[in-house]
């Protein structure tokens, strides 16, 4: 079965083209500064590359330019596009509706709208990336695969906040955690790699965006981001964890409107809101050369991923492996040099030398005294989204 998997961000879309069940890859690629002046596509088929740099003004532009590509005689992926059996969307935000993978139709549709106002940064276009689909591949079945229903499993206890009732029964506002996919699939590696009948990990996904989960015997029991994918972690440029009252502050006292001050804290503050830089390895590179701003922003990132295993650890009483995966995860020997660095109390301890890798596979970089598994694992969520689309259909 050729499963085409679709992950549709703000400006950007990103696809793998995957036989299932045997997990391989045909050709993958990207779809780059959608709207923006130079967008780029690209599509890699075995030792052949393909790269344009086109006018794309949307995202149905975006998909086509994919479906062109994918149907190049140059690239000898596709003949036809009926060759594609179905179309596995990555949706942000499934809400309380959706606890699993859902064939897509008319229904679920209307019901990922509904859920816009909860991700307006993605809901709206991971449904465009359907829409657009539809069109293109009209034989393959679509699938919708959401970020949250991974975290469907979190006690109410977590998942609830302390206000009014009312706003958990008529408005659905809870904890819903992200980045579920992602989660999935690097958990599901490190409990076969460490081969236990109970297992408690954290997974620690560090990218533009981050996000942390405790995961006991293999479903998510915590989660750092919560109603929407603003809390927890700092990140590349969102505050992650704020005091309430800074918001009120910045709106009753320096006249922010509630627009402005959600502006601020998504695309303003984070990593970039700190040193003025959004590219991470820029800088690592600033503070090696004495940039105390930069030092203090990577402290900074770092201490708050301590705080959270420490938080996690107690939530599942006990810890027997970290897994660091995303971008940051997988490349940054820094952060995760900082992150591990005096966690011995908690057992952990970490091999600077086997730290020092851009881990293209699991990787144990842990020492050998270490009674908490350090690893790193890449994530592939297309991978997942692949097999879930796969399983779902195989019923």
């Amino acid at each position: 079965m050729k499963i085409l998997v679709i992950n549709s961000g703000s400006s950007s879309i990103k696809f793998q083209l995957i036989l299932m069940p045997e997990k391989e890859v045909l050709a993958s690629g990207m779809v780059e500064r959608i709207g923006l002046e130079g967008a780029k596509v690209a599509l890699k088929s075995g030792s052949s590359v393909l790269e344009k740099t086109v006018k794309i003004e949307n995202h149905e532009q975006g998909l086509e330019m994919i479906s062109q590509m994918l149907l190049d005689p140059d690239a000898g992926v596709l003949k036809d596009a009926s060759e594609i059996d179905a179309v596995g969307h990555r949706v942000v935000h499934g809400g309380s509706t959706f606890s699993s993978t859902v064939i897509i139709d008319d229904e679920v549709k209307e019901k990922i709208k509904e859920l816009f106002g909860l991700a307006p940064l993605h809901n709206p276009h991971n449904f465009k990336g359907i829409e657009v689909a539809e069109k293109i591949f009209t034989r393959a079945s679509q699938i919708a695969v959401f970020d949250t229903a991974f975290h469907q499993s979190i006690p109410k206890e977590a998942y609830r906040y302390a206000i009014p009732e009312e706003f958990y029964t008529k408005h659905q506002i809870r904890v819903y955690g992200f980045h579920g996919t992602s989660h999935k699939y690097v958990s599901e590696k490190a409990i076969a790699h460490i081969k236990k009948e109970h297992t408690k990990i954290i997974t620690i996904h560090l990218g533009n965006g981050c996000s942390m989960t405790a995961v006991e015997n293999g479903k998510s029991k915590e989660h750092s981001l919560g109603f929407g994918p603003m809390n927890g972690l700092v990140m590349g440029t969102r505050s992650g964890d704020i005091d309430q009252s800074v918001i009120f502050y910045l709106m009753d006292e320096l006249g922010y409107s509630s627009l402005q001050v959600k502006k601020i804290l998504q695309e303003e503050s984070g990593m970039f809101g700190l040193t003025g830089y959004s590219d991470l390895r820029e800088i690592e590179s600033k503070a090696e050369q004495g940039d105390e701003i930069c030092l203090l922003a990577l402290k900074m990132n770092a201490y708050r991923v301590k705080k959270y295993i420490g938080a996690y650890a107690t939530a599942m009483n006990g810890l027997d492996a970290i897994v660091f995966t995303a971008g940051i995860g997988e490349n940054s020997s820094m952060i995760r040099a900082l992150v591990c660095d005096q966690m011995d109390f908690m057992g952990m301890s970490l091999d600077l030398e086997k730290n020092d890798v851009r881990a293209k596979e699991l990787t144990e970089i842990h020492s050998d005294d270490s009674r908490v598994k350090i690893l790193i694992i890449p994530t592939n969520e297309e991978i997942e989204i692949a097999k879930q689309s796969f399983e779902l259909l195989s019923k």
